[in-house]
């Protein structure tokens, strides 16, 4: 499967053929991207053959396939068990190189009473789920859509009136994530990009929300390229239909035609 070329003025298409596995870096979201989202963050499905095959293409690119997600990087473990992969976790926060090595996380803890006021601003109904994740909060709303305009307003207040703590709101796809301005995705792949097995290789990204274009953004200075899922975002190279046309590209990936050595 190769991704639907983004069209367009300012955008530069260009079909993903045979990739050099010596070169290449394969950074991948996870939720909306490799798999489906779900109702709630615990209820996803990671099909057998999906972890299979992130197993093989972690080995043929000698360790250089990482999953940049929002969730803790011991939930991701959880998902993909048996694997340990290198990861960026909870928006940047965390960082592993390999499954091997050990966890590197910046402190930037939300204060008690800014998530106090968060939980309970949003339990406007009993289907709102409010996921903690210490450095950050992920307000998910997609069991009561509706409620999305009156979710987004009351946060947006609460954070005008904390301006010290220097937080930022992502609208993302029926949820909303709370985190400090200071620290995202993009930074952290910048990180993960200076180490072995990742320094000297092209990265490509593929992503889906609006959490993922803090990475789009810095692939140009990395001279990577990016495909988005779902949506056309500017400055990516193509965009997948969805989670399944992804996993039937990276399963191609794997095939003799899909990857050359170097």
């Amino acid at each position: 499967m190769q991704p639907h070329p983004v069209t367009g003025p300012s955008l530069r298409p260009r079909c993903l053929g045979p990739i050099d596995i010596a070169q290449v870096a394969i950074l991948l979201d996870v939720d909306g991207t490799i798999f489906d989202i779900a109702a709630t963050p615990q209820s996803v499905v990671v099909p057998a053959s999906l972890v299979r095959t992130l197993g093989e293409l972690h080995a043929r690119t000698n360790g250089a396939l990482a999953l940049i997600s929002g969730r803790l990087i011991e939930n991701l473990d959880d998902l993909f068990v048996p694997l340990k992969l290198p990861c960026v976790g909870r928006h940047g926060v965390e960082l592993r190189i390999s499954g091997s090595a050990p966890k590197h996380r910046r402190y930037a803890e939300l204060s008690p009473l800014l998530r106090k006021q968060v939980t309970v601003a949003v339990t406007v109904d009993p289907r709102v789920i409010v996921e903690d994740k210490g450095s950050s909060l992920a307000v998910h709303y997609r069991l009561t859509p509706e409620q999305g305009p009156l979710i987004k307003s009351k946060i947006a207040a609460i954070l005008d009136h904390a301006p010290d703590e220097k937080l930022e709101m992502l609208c993302g796809n029926a949820v909303i994530e709370i985190k400090p301005s200071s620290f995202n995705k993009g930074v952290a792949v910048c990180e993960l990009m200076k180490s072995p097995p990742f320094a000297q290789r092209t990265p490509l990204f593929i992503g889906d929300d609006v959490t993922d274009e803090s990475v789009f953004a810095v692939l140009p200075a990395l001279g990577g390229f990016g495909y988005s899922v779902g949506r056309e975002v500017a400055g990516v190279e193509g965009t997948f239909g969805g989670p399944q046309d992804v996993r039937d590209w990276l399963t191609g990936l794997c095939g003799r035609d899909g990857m050359r050595s170097g």
